[in-house]
């Protein structure tokens, strides 16, 4: 069976009960390493961010980050798991070229924090229960760049490249419980969780999340099972998926996989695989047939963790409002249906319009900005729309000059253009570009009298009553001034000329 071989998405839920597990890795924003003083700064020369222990080079001592210690516990109260009393780190010994020390310090039996959920929401408004198994604490392997192959894997590579400079870097592994009763919408629980997830560790303040960066990236366990009372089937592993929508794709591909190999007789292998964005399949990466022996036990060189239950509390009572609920209370304050509100977080606006309106606009003009001209032009770049070139208090700024009557929603675009070009500040592009709305009564009235003159037939229609007609004049006027005049004052200044009332 082949992996380009698959039943239908409706046929494979027909006959089977998904069930996923998720386990995602976050890699913590702390300026130095987990266990040394290395720095964990992006875009560094290779191998430069180093030292003997986070190379594992014989004598050398790690030291626990303290900052890693506190933003896992913060991680875990606000994922509603308890904080163990008392907590160790093992070696998890394996073998990989980007892994220099030949094992890597993580928890295994003992972790930080455990038995925890996060309720998320479905597009639909549906609240999700999804149950936390454990989030423990662990160190991120180097990177290796394979040289030569075609897919840029190993497979094919003339050679490999090593860089060790994110090797130690600290990391939270969330590990979910399995993901029963989701059924056919298990490809939109997957992708909400992540979402969510990502929301709670942004609002926490301990890392981007970035999944284009690596910041965030997923594990998509998967099996079916016949019916929702039989016991598990086996599961494939699809790793390191690095965007909300190939969460939701892998999922999806591999129902669909696993359905066709076993109607037709097959069996599921346990196994890796691999994502591929370009089409959403997957494809085989290592075989898994039996639990791994890692050898864990404890590490010699670590003191056990044990947080202070005062300190806890504390943590505990300084959380900032978690991520649904403050999305609930802006839904209210804005005005917004579940819809609008579920749009403006699938385009990553939330924030930008938070803070836009915090520089002064209010909230319709935010909103409208943020997932109009701004959604547009992120959609057309691929990002998100934090990430475009362009400020709150800027977008704030041409609200402003649009609620002044300096600008129409037209030459607005057109700031917001030029802004996002590079062309300076709103009220520069304004300059420099000649965007002002023309507001001299002179000018305005000789380009209405020159549209009257040069459509006589129309002028005629809206004296006789037809009133509509009358956007075909302002469109004139509009065209002559280059769209800078104030279409609402255009259409008056015409029907006072010809005498009409509306």
């Amino acid at each position: 069976m082949t992996f380009t071989e698959l039943l239908s998405y409706e046929d494979a839920l027909a006959s089977f009960d998904p069930v996923m597990g998720l386990e995602v890795h976050v890699e913590l924003g702390t300026k130095t390493k987990m266990f040394c003083g290395c720095s964990t700064e992006l875009g560094a020369e290779p191998n430069s961010q180093t030292c003997p222990t986070c190379l594992g080079l014989p004598g050398s001592l790690p030291v626990v980050n303290a900052i890693g210690i506190e933003s896992a516990v913060k991680i875990g109260l606000a994922l509603n798991c308890e904080i163990a009393e008392w907590c160790r780190f093992a070696r998890k010994n394996y073998f990989y070229p980007d892994m220099p020390k030949n094992f890597q310090t993580s928890q295994y039996d003992e972790p930080i924090a455990f038995n925890g959920f996060l309720d998320v929401q479905l597009e639909d408004g549906e609240i999700f229960r999804v149950e936390i198994e454990r989030a423990h604490m662990e160190e991120d392997t180097g990177k290796s760049l394979h040289v030569g192959g075609a897919t840029g894997r190993i497979h094919g590579a003339s050679h490999s490249l090593l860089d060790y400079n994110r090797a130690g870097i600290p990391l939270i592994e969330i590990v979910t419980k399995p993901i029963e009763g989701a059924g056919e919408r298990a490809p939109e629980v997957a992708k909400a969780y992540v979402a969510e997830l990502r929301e709670v560790i942004k609002a926490l303040g301990v890392s981007e999340a970035r999944m284009d960066k690596g910041q965030m990236r997923c594990d998509v366990n998967l099996s079916l099972r016949p019916t929702p009372e039989s016991e598990f089937g086996t599961r494939s592993e699809t790793k390191n998926v690095n965007s909300l929508r190939s969460v939701e794709r892998a999922a999806r591909f591999e129902i669909q996989r696993h359905a066709a190999v076993l109607t037709s007789g097959g069996t599921i292998v346990q196994e890796t695989r691999h994502f591929h964005e370009e089409d959403g399949s997957t494809t085989a990466g290592r075989i898994k047939d039996n639990a791994e022996d890692y050898r864990y036990f404890p590490e010699p060189d670590l003191v056990p963790v044990a947080p202070a239950r005062e300190w806890v509390e504390e943590l505990r009572a300084g959380l900032p409002e978690m991520p649904r609920v403050r999305r609930n209370r802006l839904r209210e304050e804005w005005g917004v249906s579940e819809h609008d509100m579920q749009s403006i977080l699938n385009a990553g606006a939330v924030d930008s319009i938070v803070a836009t309106i915090e520089a002064g606009a209010d909230s319709t003009a935010a909103r409208k900005w943020w997932m109009g001209e701004l959604a547009r032009n992120a959609n057309e770049q691929g990002v998100v729309v934090d990430e475009l070139p362009i400020t709150p208090a800027q977008v704030a700024r041409v609200a402003a000059l649009v609620a002044d009557g300096s600008l129409n929603d037209k030459l607005a675009r057109k700031v917001l253009e030029g802004v996002l070009a590079g062309e300076g500040t709103p009220d520069e592009v304004v300059e420099k570009r000649g965007l002002k709305v023309v507001s001299d009564e002179g000018a305005l009235g000789a380009a209405v009298d020159e549209a009257i003159a040069g459509n006589a037939a129309i002028a005629d229609k809206i004296r006789g009553g037809k009133i509509a007609a009358v956007g075909a004049l302002v469109g004139a006027v509009m065209k002559t001034t280059r769209g800078q005049a104030d279409a609402a004052r255009v259409k008056e200044l015409i029907l006072e000329r010809l005498g009409v009332s509306e």
